[in-house]
């Protein structure tokens, strides 16, 4: 079995080459179009033989025998791999600042995020905020819509906003409602969410059996989540309609089962967990992954952009774009990075 050298400073600047040529065109890269560039001095037969060294060690395959070269997976990834992540423009900086700060709150913030990166990408951005175990209660409030059904909110300091309907044992009015949210508020305001949830139920528990008809509804809405931030953060998708022009090769029906599992909530936080996995040194940095798996299908053609940062009281906000691995990486990773620096940086 042979064993692959690391590349040379010359190889990977052809490799690269080779792959913004194929970027900008679609097109299999033939010899004479890498040696017909000044910066290298060389025949197309000497780009010949490094380019066959290159598919040797699985860089770049060739679709037809007459046809030239087009990178594989493992190409993109080295071309990635060189180029800067880190570069901020203080001028879009304060644009897409100003673009996210007249949002109430954090989820609004994230759904503007997410239409931010589709127009400064053109592919499918991704925006979520997943709350920490430190979550600081500012209030709650509580309202009947009928019935034995109750709207909860939960709105913490740093902004997030979760909503959740849950149903009764039996119907409540507003004045109850109202008197429970008051207690609520007076008692565990400014609380950390984990703590309050503890002390109340230590509360309930020591109440006599024979607590009043408040106390009761109290009970009720704790056993169904109050104070629990434990349901599943929205996830804020935009540019779905890109994906049609995306160049995947799929069949119609394939493409249409690409989109319809990108609907799903789950599946896309299980991409973002798998692709923005947290590393040493890696917080705040932009991370690509090239090449997704062949599940759902079209997936192993596409890339994902993105990186995680984290706000004050703990929430994970996670910023992505997935495109087709013929993308323009240096510009979806300067979006990405401006983004999620700009919404980092707001106030909660």
């Amino acid at each position: 079995m042979k064993r692959e050298s690391p590349l040379t400073a010359r190889t990977e600047q052809i490799l690269c080459s080779i792959v913004k040529s194929y970027i900008e065109t679609g097109e299999p890269v033939a010899s004479g179009d890498i040696s017909r560039l000044r910066r290298f001095h060389a025949s197309p037969a000497t780009i010949r033989g490094v380019m066959a060294d290159l598919a040797s060690d699985g860089y770049l395959h060739q679709p037809h025998t007459s046809a030239g070269r087009v990178p594989t997976e493992k190409a993109f990834t080295a071309f990635v791999s060189q180029l800067p992540s880190n570069r901020v423009m203080s001028a879009e900086l304060d644009r897409i600042r100003t673009s996210l700060e007249n949002a109430s709150t954090v989820e609004e913030r994230a759904e503007r995020a997410s239409h931010l990166l589709t127009g400064m990408t053109q592919g499918l951005a991704i925006a979520t905020a997943i709350p920490g175990l430190g979550q600081i209660l500012e209030h709650v409030e509580l309202l009947a819509l009928g019935g034995r059904r109750v709207l909860m909110v939960i709105v913490t300091n740093d902004g997030l906003v979760r909503n959740q309907v849950v149903t009764l044992d039996e119907a409540v009015t507003e004045q109850e409602l109202t008197s429970v949210r008051n207690y609520v508020n007076a008692e565990f305001g400014g609380w950390n969410l984990g703590g309050a949830r503890m002390e109340l139920r230590r509360r309930l528990d020591r109440a006599n059996a024979a607590y009043d008809r408040i106390l009761q509804r109290l009970n009720s809405l704790y056993d169904r989540g109050l104070l629990d931030l434990g349901v599943e953060p929205e996830v804020h998708l935009d540019g779905a309609a890109n994906v049609v022009g995306f160049d995947l090769h799929l069949t119609r029906d394939r493409l249409k089962d690409l989109l319809l599992a990108l609907e799903e909530k789950k599946l896309v936080l299980r991409l973002l967990d798998r692709c923005l996995e947290s590393a040493p040194g890696a917080a705040g940095l932009v991370r690509v992954q090239v090449g997704l798996g062949s599940e759902p299908p079209g997936m192993g053609e596409m890339s994902l952009i993105g990186l995680t940062v984290t706000m004050p009281g703990g929430t994970a906000a996670k910023f992505a774009v997935l495109g087709p691995m013929r993308m323009d990486y240096a510009k979806v990773m300067s979006a990405v990075l401006h983004v999620g620096r700009a919404f980092s940086s707001l106030p909660a």
